[in-house]
């Protein structure tokens, strides 16, 4: 059975092989047009777990990485720190958004095709609990709920290894065919 502690050691064993693997891999960045070239979202986004394409530089800025990616899923574990505090002592409400942000439009991405993207049109995040340093780790879980040739539409959760629920957060990403430069790697 796992208990919180049990689980709190896996996901901290999971992160540290991941950071390992990032580390050593592309670092933070972002894609060049002929490492994504005919590449769907799902394939895109193993790439970054993979560490052979460069992940989000604002996962290094605030303490976040992907841990997960799965067809039409994507986890994301953060590390809540004194730095993500705001002036009353407790985790900034941006530093949810962002996290909750990440899972939900990567979770979308695993689902677009080769040529098409996605843009977040619309985020609502409800935080549900004060988040302070001394919760070590959460996971925010996004999942798709919709995904159309126009709209996708997803929902996430922040959670704690214990099961606590921090936040939750749902979004409508508009989708579109990107330009052919991006999608073939040709220059313009």
């Amino acid at each position: 059975m796992n208990t919180p502690v049990n689980l709190l050691d896996a996901w901290m064993a999971q992160e540290q092989e991941i950071r390992t693997r990032l580390n050593a891999g592309a670092g933070p960045g972002v894609a060049r047009p002929d490492q994504i070239a005919g590449k769907t979202g799902l394939e895109v986004m193993q790439g970054l777990l993979s560490g052979e394409l460069p992940y989000a530089s604002i996962a290094k800025t605030l303490d976040f990485v992907l841990i997960e990616v799965s067809p039409g899923q994507a986890i994301y574990q953060g590390t809540p720190g004194l730095q993500h505090m705001n002036p009353l002592g407790t985790v900034h409400g941006g530093w949810f958004a962002t996290l909750l942000d990440s899972a939900l439009g990567c979770a979308v991405h695993t689902m677009m095709p080769p040529g098409r993207g996605y843009t977040t049109a619309d985020l609502s995040v409800k935080l549900v609990k004060a988040l302070t340093p001394k919760v070590q780790r959460v996971r925010a879980i996004g999942q798709v709920v919709h995904c159309g040739r126009q709209l996708a539409t997803a929902e996430a959760r922040l959670v704690g290894p214990d099961g606590t629920l921090y936040a939750h957060a749902s979004t409508a990403c508009l989708v579109f065919d990107m330009p052919t430069s991006v999608t073939t790697g040709t220059q313009k």
